[in-house]
């Protein structure tokens, strides 16, 4: 049986770079097409860029229908797209409606539209577990929908316009927070946090309490996940990625202790309260403190230029439990290989950045 064609849109960013090297790695694929507007060679891909010599990489523009025509041209030595992922999107919190409208709801509508066009088997569609209304219960795929954020409410208008998109053959997936090698917007900005405190010298506090539910699946399960949808899934079905661990803002909290050697703690609800009427200036007040530490460390370890920040939008700081579960996929045959994070897997996801000069060397 011959391997099918893969077309990755989005490739080269967090997730993207882990599902091309999966796919290489296993030599899963006939043809491998990457597209992204970033090059590989400014990507920061570290160990990930050898993968990248054994696909085609197209730099094009997915807002862009005349680029999207090229893009999703047949595969070299013929035949058609067998696979095509949808990692591209706009993925920085805090941005306005018309970029969230651009970069994720017309570009989804419009690479899905070519997809059909050219009679992809299987397109799947990458969102986000935020779609899900916010609470301690953990959310399955026909759980109550009430987006909170705004990236996440674009998501779902996605979602819900490719459903209408006449032949094509979608499934969607919902991660949780995902992290790993890689990852700049998932655990990474509470680990830069943590860095910043270790150079303040003081105890890390977070808003809300330890319960609140920041559920995780690591990146290497969730590019594991998409492939397998991709041959097993059920077309027009969601899939939930989350792992089992439920975890909460004080399991990370425990793990930022150990590695780091601070104190860390939270706020509680009354405080919370008090701060939730002027998230915006709390946020800024927050991130303006964080910033400099984090940029004398870096400054101190010779590092100049680095993707990482400890900057946290406002819009994550409200009191939203982020529960879900992620079994649903098991009855298809998938099965979860990392249970939780840990204080090894999380040096792995800083390691990743110390080895490319991106994060100052743990001591």
């Amino acid at each position: 049986m011959s391997k099918p064609n893969v077309l990755v849109l989005g490739g080269v960013g967090f997730m993207g770079r882990n599902l091309v090297r999966f796919i290489v790695d296993n030599k899963l694929a006939g043809h491998v097409r990457v597209v992204d507007k970033v090059l590989p060679s400014t990507a920061f891909l570290g160990d990930f860029a050898e993968a990248f010599n054994h696909v085609e990489y197209l730099q094009g523009s997915l807002t862009s229908v005349a680029s999207i025509t090229k893009i999703f041209a047949a595969p070299e030595g013929g035949g058609k797209w067998n696979f095509v992922f949808n990692l591209a999107a706009e993925t920085k919190y805090g941005q306005t409606d018309s970029v969230y409208s651009e970069k994720v709801l017309d570009l989804s509508v419009k690479c899905a539209t070519e997809a059909a066009k050219v009679g992809v088997d299987r397109f799947i569609e990458v969102s986000t577990a935020q779609v899900y209304e916010a609470g301690k219960k953990p959310s399955k795929e026909d759980s109550k929908l009430d987006p909170w954020t705004l990236l996440a409410k674009f998501k779902l208008q996605a979602e819900e316009a490719l459903r209408k998109v006449p032949g094509l053959n979608l499934i969607i997936v919902r991660p949780v927070i995902v992290y790993g090698p890689g990852d700049i917007t998932g655990l990474s900005p509470r680990i830069i946090t943590a860095t910043a405190y270790k150079q303040l010298g003081e105890k890390m506090e977070f808003l809300w309490g330890k319960e609140m539910k920041i559920n995780t699946v690591h990146v290497r399960d969730a590019v594991r996940a998409v492939w397998h949808v991709a041959e097993k899934g059920k077309l027009g079905d969601v899939y939930n990625l989350a792992d089992k661990a439920e975890t909460d803002q004080g399991a990370v909290n425990e793990l930022l202790e150990k590695i780091f050697g601070i104190k860390t703690g939270f706020y509680g609800a009354i405080m919370s309260n008090l701060a939730k009427m002027d998230i915006k200036g709390v946020a800024e007040t927050a991130n303006d403190k964080h910033l400099k530490p984090w940029s004398e460390v870096c400054k101190a370890a010779g590092i100049v230029n680095t993707p990482l920040t400890p900057y946290i939008d406002p819009e994550l700081l409200y009191n939203n439990s982020l529960s879900v579960d992620g079994s649903a996929i098991e009855a298809t045959g998938f099965k979860y290989e990392i249970p939780a994070p840990t204080e090894a897997l999380i040096r792995e996801q800083i390691d990743y950045f110390v080895k490319q000069g991106l994060f100052p060397p743990m001591k």
